[in-house]
């Protein structure tokens, strides 16, 4: 058996300890288990050893990729803490001048509430799998929403960030609206926030959609993430980053894992996150012309809301490759010491009955 199909066993274990939504029945392991096993004994040497240098190539290949994902990993997650109180507070001065301009002749776009007919889904997904279920996470609650949001008569048209989840609705494109794609890419810049950003925005002026929520996966720790719809536009009236249920997604509670090592291995170092957001004085003077100033902001607040939901969309994908590729691992692992196992006993079992042959023929004469 060759290591891409050791790699491809190893990965549907690690889905399924991962996802868990996908769970064989009884009957269907006691019929697998017998043909497995008769395979293995019914294997000569040569081959039992081939496949035991397999898995053990399959293994070093999937630590090698935990450990570039530990790398990344810990940079994301840098990112993500460092982007969000500056979200937070931007969100808090645009609200702030909103608030101070509403009884006057401004017009303010973004805030605009109207009755909800057509709403726009951004969906973030990865650009790569061997990361569990977080690809299928994302896209299971996007199906989830839409079909919410058809029971409660709203249009709704998708904008994919991610090959998995573009790749996915554009060959359902009968059942969902797929109107833009794009790629994630292994660090997400300002320039992608915009180009996204400047999607959205036309679409929501234009009136073509009425409200405008991003799915994405929001970085919790290195072994959680937390598949989130958060309100994108129109802007909240509270000044804060909010999902659709109403709570706030702040940097309070933040907490920070840092990867490190103890004898040797692997070790998580758990520390919470001083990081506050202060809050915005409301009074303000204007030396300039209130819509400039709020021409200015809004792809300000556009870009970092977009850029912040694609950082913590990566973080969390590469610690679930991270984590996906340790349980990987310990499969491989094991698959091997069941391989030896089995090599060792059949091997004793045949030098046994030599040494029987052995001895009977020397009886005999």
């Amino acid at each position: 058996m060759s290591a891409v199909a050791h790699t491809s066993l190893a990965m549907s274990k690690a889905t399924a300890v991962r996802g868990a939504s996908v769970k064989r029945s009884t009957a269907a392991q006691r019929a697998t288990a017998p043909q497995r096993s008769l395979v293995i004994r019914n294997a000569s040497p040569k081959e039992m050893r081939d496949r035991i240098a397999s898995v053990g190539n399959t293994k070093k290949i999937t630590d090698a990729m935990k450990l570039v994902a530990a790398a990344k990993v810990r940079k994301a997650q840098d990112a993500v803490i460092g982007a969000r109180p500056f979200s937070e507070s931007l969100v808090k001065v645009l609200f702030a001048i909103n608030s101070r301009l509403a009884g006057e002749d401004v017009d303010v776009p973004l805030t605009k509430m109207r009755p909800v007919k057509t709403a726009m889904l951004v969906v973030c997904t990865g650009d790569r799998g061997l990361c569990g279920g977080f690809n299928n996470f994302i896209i299971r609650k996007t199906e989830q929403r839409v079909a919410e949001l058809k029971a409660q008569g709203v249009e709704c048209k998708l904008i994919t960030v991610g090959k998995k989840g573009g790749v996915y609705f554009n060959r359902r494109k009968e059942q969902y609206n797929l109107v833009k794609r794009f790629d994630m890419g292994q660090a997400p810049s300002t320039q992608d926030a915009q180009t996204i950003a400047d999607e959205i925005f036309a679409e929501f002026t234009s009136e073509e959609v009425d409200k405008v929520e991003m799915i994405y996966s929001r970085f919790v720790s290195l072994i959680a993430a937390e598949p989130t719809v958060q309100t994108i536009l129109p802007l909240s009236k509270e000044g804060e980053v909010c999902n659709v249920d109403g709570v706030c997604i702040d940097a309070a509670n933040d907490e920070i894992f840092k990867l490190t090592t103890e004898d040797g291995k692997f070790a998580v170092k758990r520390e919470a996150s001083d990081t506050e957001v202060s809050e915005f004085e409301g009074v303000m003077q204007f030396e300039q012309d209130p819509n400039q100033i709020l021409d200015a902001l809004m792809p300000l607040y556009m870009n970092s809301q977009i850029l912040r939901a694609l950082q913590e969309s990566l973080a969390s994908e590469l610690a679930a490759r991270m984590n996906a590729m340790s349980t990987a691992s310990d499969n491989a692992k094991e698959l091997k010491k069941t391989l030896s196992l089995v090599y060792n006993r059949a091997r004793q079992a045949k030098i046994t009955s030599e040494i029987i042959e052995l001895v009977a023929g020397a009886s005999a004469a």
